[in-house]
């Protein structure tokens, strides 16, 4: 539990530089969004730039563990949108809240970890975990959110606008035009390289800064915030991994360390990856924020109680 604690001690230490420079007055309002502006246009762009031009796909190619995090992850997801649906809830929102059912912290926690755990090995399947993270599961919200953002009834204007939008949205871009490297065997010279992880490397500091400058605002409303916290804290943490365990060992069979590996990044709290797009879409954050707060507290507990069941 310790070596659990002292790697997320970091992140709430972040969130709370944040919120006590909004309450002693250091950021002015404007400040969440600004900061988180600067996260979505500069630093995560080029994060996911950096993350996909160095892809050694080769080496990334393990289909078992790919279907069963794939299939987990986006499980939890799909669940989670058709539930918030039925609320009913706008389609923005839903896929926010997917996002905060099944968008796993793999960058910041999973690999500190996962290597710390099981060492060098655990390497390829963290990275392949983070790729579907970050820039599928992460894809597939945009591409809902700005199908539920749009006004247009007809099909095929809907489809341009959604295309229009996606095409301009540097959260998209940026990984594609990464994995054109890789691809075509090029490499990223170094100059740009150094510029990319320097601005890379701000994203998830300034993303959980910006959260503590949200959670410093009054929010009301906080008995549906307290409901809908508890189950999508429930489904990131619970239900995910117990999903991505059925899949590892009674669908796939994967090895007994692979097993470990993805259930253990199945049961990682929620990033901060939702809170970004809340925030960037200006929709309803409170929810998003607590989730991300609380399931890393009491991630600490099960992260911990899953690595001393397994071990």
């Amino acid at each position: 539990m310790l070596s659990t604690l002292l790697i997320v001690l970091p992140i709430f230490a972040l969130v709370l530089a944040g919120w006590l420079a909004r309450r002693i007055g250091v950021l002015g309002p404007n400040a969440t969004t600004e900061l988180n502006r600067f996260v979505v246009y500069l630093a995560l762009p080029a994060l996911l730039f950096d993350i996909t031009s160095h892809a050694h796909w080769s080496d990334l190619w393990q289909p078992g563990f790919i279907a069963v995090f794939g299939i987990s992850t986006l499980l939890i997801f799909t669940v989670t949108v058709a539930a918030r649906l039925r609320s009913p809830r706008h389609l923005a929102d839903a896929a926010i809240d997917g996002l905060n059912a099944g968008y796993a912290n793999t960058a910041y926690m999973g690999f500190p970890i996962t290597l710390a755990v099981l060492g060098q090995q655990a390497l390829a399947p963290t990275t392949i975990a983070s790729i579907i993270t970050v820039c599928v599961v992460f894809a597939i919200a945009i591409v809902l959110i700005e199908v539920g953002l749009q006004s247009e009834a007809r099909a095929l204007h809907l489809a341009r606008k959604v295309g229009l939008s996606l095409m301009r949205n540097p959260l998209l871009v940026a990984p594609v035009l990464g994995a054109l490297f890789p691809a075509s065997g090029l490499t990223v010279p170094v100059p740009v390289e150094t510029f990319l992880k320097m601005l890379g490397g701000a994203a998830s500091p300034c993303a959980l800064v910006a959260l503590g400058l949200f959670l410093a605002a009054k929010t009301e409303q906080e008995a549906d915030i307290t409901r809908s916290t508890a189950m999508l804290v429930g489904l990131k943490l619970v239900l995910h991994p117990i999903i991505a365990w059925v899949l590892a060992s009674m669908v796939f069979h994967l090895s007994p360390t692979l097993t470990r590996t993805v259930v253990l990044l199945a049961a990682l709290p929620t990033g901060t990856g939702p809170f970004m797009l809340a925030e960037f879409y200006a929709r309803e954050a409170a929810v998003t924020s607590r989730v991300i707060l609380v399931s890393t507290m009491i991630s600490v507990l099960t992260v911990s109680a899953y690595l001393a069941m397994s071990a």
